[in-house]
């Protein structure tokens, strides 16, 4: 279970309002498909979210070639980093 304090792991609306941001843009002109500025920026807006450093790979990151492979990854990513109880 994620601490209060933490966001929720998060779901493609989250990424969607993500990337609006970058390039100033309504959610609904947001596509499927990330370039590679898109995918520095969400992986950039993910960390300052949830205060993480990912350490994603490169297999990871060429995975994420849409907004769906994107959140696989950072939900995966976001999940392993979460404290475990024993």
């Amino acid at each position: 279970m994620r601490p209060a304090h933490m966001p929720a792991l998060p779901d493609r609306a989250d990424l969607v309002t993500m990337l609006a941001g970058f390039g100033d843009r309504r959610p609904e002109a947001v596509t499927e498909e990330l370039d590679s500025l898109e995918l520095a920026w969400l992986v950039h807006q993910v960390e300052q979210r949830y205060a993480v450093r990912l350490d994603l790979d490169d297999e990871a990151l060429l995975r994420m070639v849409t907004i769906t492979d994107a959140l696989t990854v950072f939900r995966d990513a976001l999940a392993q980093d979460e404290p475990r109880h024993a």
